[in-house]
């Protein structure tokens, strides 16, 4: 007969099952941070740097970033901000993996903007790893001036100092990340302060990388890139119609196109 405390600690564990185990922080390109435990992702595979079209500057500037931070040297937090589909988050994908395809010991680690708060735990469990990590934040806004704290903290550092071996990068549709209106509706004794010291939120990146909207030469350049590198036939005319009946010019609506493209051609991306 089983004893009584066997199937109690049984019972308790699992209603609590034991934290799954960290997963070797040398093995895997990319991992995501599930709010206090870490996993590999499922799959990483960016795009090849040269099918990001438009976007030359931003491209050598990140990636140059990207080196330093794998070699060990001083590196930026990433700012990047700008218009919906414009390859803000693309980019800092294959930054890292153009980086991994030269030999650089750098992975990335993609969290959720509400787990800024768990981040110190993340920062604990890299700070010995023999590599380097990008941590990346996609989509990041703030509603009110103070939820952008929790950011600012961990850009400044606090009692103890982040890990020499990761940077964030994050992305935003807001240059700001607070929309001015907002900051602007402190009830601080100097309203001019209270703007000033909201603003300067995106001030404390030391990289700050603008994307914009694309005009229709770009867009069809883009398109024009995708269809060649997956042999696909190519049609100016229809994919600025694509475009048109988006009502939007940008990469995403491009890869979208080239999915459908590829579908009526029966041919797997």
């Amino acid at each position: 007969m089983t004893d009584p405390l066997d199937r109690i600690a049984a019972a308790l564990e699992r209603l609590a099952p034991p934290p799954p185990t960290a997963p070797d922080l040398g093995a895997h390109p990319a991992y995501v941070w599930h709010r206090g435990f870490l996993a590999p992702a499922r799959a990483f595979a960016p795009l090849p740097l040269d099918e990001l079209v438009g976007i030359d500057a931003q491209k050598a500037t990140l990636v140059e970033n990207v080196r330093r931070l794998a070699a060990g040297l001083p590196a930026h937090d990433v700012l990047l901000w700008g218009a919906r589909g414009t390859g803000k988050s693309a980019l800092s994908k294959s930054a890292v993996a153009a980086v991994q395809g030269e030999g650089g010991a750098i992975a990335l680690i993609e969290a959720q903007a509400d787990a800024l708060d768990t981040l110190p735990t993340l920062f604990a469990l890299l700070a010995d790893a023999p590599r380097a990590f990008v941590i990346f934040l996609d989509d990041l806004g703030f509603d009110a001036a103070s939820d952008g704290r929790a950011l600012r903290s961990l850009l400044e550092g606090g009692a103890e100092a982040r890990p020499a071996n990761t940077r964030l990068f994050v992305t935003s549709n807001r240059r700001h990340l607070i929309p001015r209106d907002i900051a602007e509706q402190s009830s601080a004794i100097n309203p001019r302060d209270s703007i000033d010291d909201n603003l300067a939120l995106a001030d404390r990146f030391g990289l700050s990388l603008g994307f914009h909207a694309i005009d229709q030469d770009t867009y069809v350049a883009i398109v024009r890139t995708y269809a060649a590198d997956h042999g696909l036939p190519f049609d100016a005319a229809e994919a600025i119609n694509w475009a048109t009946r988006r009502g939007s010019r940008s990469g995403r609506v491009a890869w979208q196109y080239v999915v459908d493209l590829a579908g009526r051609n029966g041919i797997k991306l």
